[in-house]
């Protein structure tokens, strides 16, 4: 909530000068699957990334030193063209939440993007512009970070990153326009055009309240009332199922499952029989793949 007052009183009021920046991102290029390669461009294009996430000013809010986010950056560069600096690769994105009143932390995102092409010349500058896309690294790397960011507000408070996914519209506009691949609408259910839709179409957004009441709601007073808190978790993945329904393929559901899962399953170990129950039918359908994990949420923590 600290956040989203923070970031309306920065935007209604003055043009403060504001030092303090929103991300603790750890950044990491891996080049391990390249052989006979100079590596000294992967270490510069490591620090480059590293720079450009961790000190650009991504928005109004302010942040306190330990309020900033936690996240990571994992680049796996499969190919390189050294005549023309174009990589291919894969990018694991994740970022985690504090839990209030505990040194728990929850994870919000954790998703692999399997399609990142760019090129990148060795001491080239990553310039950041709101308006214009510079090239497609940095449009990939604006893309999740704006990404972190709304989902983290959205926990927060009800649909409180709504700024950063107005920016995301445009972001992804602006890739597509590109022509390059990972942009385009309808081009697999995964890229990062599916990504923003699936929070943002009217037939699947409701899954952002669900990032809400999961997480203020249900996780941050499980401190003060184990029991109520994880009844709101309970009540809120119904939300889950309603998507479900009307988008069976919607890659928020496998986005929420691959950040969620294990905590659902720590959660619920401790659950009474009929939350339990409710939590087991309803994810066994969505994700029939992962029967031995829920599996250990049928059964509870009294019959390992």
């Amino acid at each position: 909530m600290k956040k989203i007052l923070s970031l309306l009183f920065f935007i209604l009021l003055s043009p403060v000068i504001i030092t303090a920046q929103e991300l603790n991102c750890r950044v990491e290029v891996n080049s391990s699957l390249l052989e006979g390669t100079n590596k000294s461009i992967f270490e510069t294009l490591q620090s480059a990334i590293n720079e450009y996430v961790n000190t650009t000013r991504w928005s109004p809010a302010q942040f306190s030193p330990n309020e900033k986010i936690e996240c990571t950056l994992l680049f796996t560069i499969g190919t390189y063209d050294e005549s023309t600096g174009k990589m291919e690769g894969t990018l694991q994105v994740q970022s985690v939440r504090p839990v209030y009143n505990s040194s728990y932390t929850s994870t919000l995102i954790n998703f692999k993007d399997n399609n990142i092409s760019f090129t990148y010349t060795e001491g080239e500058p990553l310039l950041y512009s709101e308006t214009s896309m510079e090239s497609q690294l940095t449009q990939i790397l604006n893309f999740y970070i704006y990404l972190i960011l709304a989902v983290d507000f959205d926990s927060f408070s009800p649909r409180g990153g709504e700024p950063f996914f107005e920016r995301l519209e445009t972001i992804v506009q602006q890739g597509q326009s590109s022509g390059e691949s990972g942009w385009k609408a309808f081009e697999d259910t995964r890229n990062r055009a599916a990504v923003l839709a699936s929070f943002t179409d009217p037939s699947t957004r409701a899954i952002r309240d669900l990032y809400y009441s999961y997480h203020l709601q249900g996780l941050d007073q499980m401190s003060v009332s184990p029991d109520k808190g994880r009844k709101t978790i309970d009540t809120s993945l119904d939300i889950l199922g309603e998507v479900f329904k009307v988008a069976p393929m919607s890659v928020g559901l496998s986005m929420f499952k691959d950040a969620k899962l294990d905590e659902l399953v720590n959660i619920y170990s401790k659950a009474p029989a009929d939350e339990r129950e409710h939590a087991y039918g309803l994810l066994s359908a969505m994700f029939p793949t992962e029967q031995t994990r829920l599996e250990k949420i049928k059964r509870g923590a009294d019959n390992p």
